[in-house]
């Protein structure tokens, strides 16, 4: 009996241990037939019952959208927290710097009207080179005392964009963005969601190859050594400036890119939409997804804003109908960083490492783990030699 008819490799476990190797050897091919299974999956699921109940499928789909922008944020996210463990709260303003850079170059505000294809590259370097202008300062930081410093920069940007009111129109924001075109076609601003959704499914799939072809890469190794150790890495002729600085631009850059789709799809922008809650949702879907595991990160990030956007509004409305005195004054949207914090404490005591953590990652904490198990707890901790 050959090895391919074995019951071992026709068990539920060798088929996943089949196709697990066949993913990590074909990266490209996985994440092109992956991501394109659930984009043709989502807009039939949503014709099903119940979700045909709670809207449209014009309605289902802009969500989807706007989630596929929370993705590319949180894929950018994790190449600074996830990859390089550079914790970073100010996540948001790169995000505002890509929206503002296409606002800029493409409203009747200032008279330029640049198209949107050429802006996504434009924007993300924009937002590449104010990642490394925060990077740069920051080299010698870790831990607290990096949060704090990002947090700072996270607050800076929608500030300094509220306050130059001449280039940025201030809290009204820029409107009048010019939407994104090819050839003659101009993407409608209503009725058909379908150009925006598959201009961000392209969007998604090039980027997530893009961070596994750098994950693979020496550079990627380079992000997990100084994550796991820095000054051993430095020790091993790793440039730890270099390699920082990287993880800031090609994050920062992801978020820019996210921010120019952002406001081409809205076309208009204001600070408002870069508050530090948007940080810290995205922070959210990089842990609870499970830092370092880029397919890990990009579902957390789907389940999270489904969550807010689909299961905390329809809360409201069952609570509504069953008339409930307390739970129908509640409104669920108004506690969603509250059930964050409480998800996040709680993802940190059971499973630290998240829902769908890389395998590097998972054998890293609890390797931790049972370091400190001997060390602190097993009164026998000591080596028996």
């Amino acid at each position: 009996m050959s090895a391919a008819s074995s019951p071992a490799a026709t068990s539920p476990r060798g088929v996943r241990s089949r196709i697990g190797a066949f993913s990590d050897r074909h990266r490209s091919t996985s994440v092109f037939f992956g991501v394109g299974l659930a984009a043709m999956a989502l807009p039939l699921i949503v014709l099903l019952p119940p979700f045909n109940s709670f809207s449209g499928q014009g309605v289902w789909m802009d969500g989807f959208t706007i989630a596929g922008i929370f993705i590319l944020l949180a894929l950018g996210l994790n190449i600074v927290v996830g990859m390089s463990g550079l914790l970073d709260l100010g996540y948001a303003a790169f995000f505002a710097i890509g929206a503002y850079t296409y606002a800029l170059a493409a409203s009747p505000f200032t008279g330029i009207e640049i198209s949107f294809w050429p802006m996504l590259l434009i924007g993300a370097v924009m937002a590449a080179v104010f990642g490394i202008m925060l990077g740069a300062p920051t080299l010698r930081l870790r831990g607290d005392y990096l949060a704090i410093v990002t947090l700072g920069f996270g607050e800076i940007v929608p500030i300094t964009i509220l306050n130059l009111s001449r280039y940025t129109e201030g809290p009204n924001g820029i409107g009048g963005i010019t939407a994104p075109s090819i050839g003659d076609f101009r993407f409608p601003t209503t009725g058909n969601p379908w150009p925006y959704y598959l201009v961000m499914l392209g969007l998604i799939i090039v980027s997530m190859m893009l961070i596994y072809r750098l994950q693979d890469s020496r550079l990627g190794r380079s992000w997990m050594a100084v994550r796991e150790d820095e000054l051993a890495a430095a020790a091993n002729g790793i440039n730890t400036v270099t390699t920082k600085l990287l993880a800031f631009a090609l994050g920062a850059s992801t978020a820019g890119l996210a921010g120019v789709f952002l406001a081409a799809k809205l076309q208009t922008v204001t600070p408002n939409l870069f508050r530090f809650d948007v940080s810290f949702t995205v922070l959210a879907m990089v842990v609870l997804g499970g830092m370092g595991n880029i397919w890990g990160v990009a579902v957390g990030a789907f389940i999270i804003f489904m969550i807010q956007s689909v299961l905390l509004k329809q809360l409201n409305i069952f609570f509504d109908n069953v008339d409930v005195p307390i739970l129908s004054d509640i409104d669920f949207l108004q506690y969603q960083f509250l059930l964050y914090g409480i998800a996040l404490v709680g993802m940190m005591l059971l499973r630290p490492e998240g829902l769908f953590p890389s395998q590097r990652r998972k054998r890293e904490l609890h390797t931790e783990e049972d370091a400190d198990f001997g060390e602190h707890g097993d009164p026998m901790g000591a080596s028996p030699e």
